[in-house]
């Protein structure tokens, strides 16, 4: 099963998914990533996808935003501690 050509599709997040990968995309889009990402055909999707988080997570403008965060994201962790380390690379080099 694939997806048409010119169709929509749906992304689904749930409750501490979203504010984390909302958080993700604003650092992303708010650092120099010409060097990784050249494309601009890219720029757009992801705009408009941290603009619909933006526009749906009222818990971003939450007094206890970054406290809420933090615990989602433990909650997100695999619990193999193994999992939790993996390199990081970019075209397959490590990044030291």
């Amino acid at each position: 099963m694939g997806v048409r050509m010119g169709g929509d599709v749906t992304i689904r997040l749930n409750s501490d998914g979203a504010p984390g990968v909302s958080h993700w995309l604003e650092r992303l889009q708010m650092t120099d990533l010409c060097h990784m990402m050249d494309d601009p055909a890219v720029w757009a999707p992801i705009h408009r996808i941290a603009g619909t988080l933006d526009k749906s997570l009222d818990e971003l403008f939450a007094p206890a935003y970054e406290q809420r965060l933090s615990a989602a994201r433990q909650r997100l962790l695999p619990e193999d501690p193994k999992v939790r380390l993996l390199p990081r690379t970019t075209n397959g080099v490590p990044i030291t």
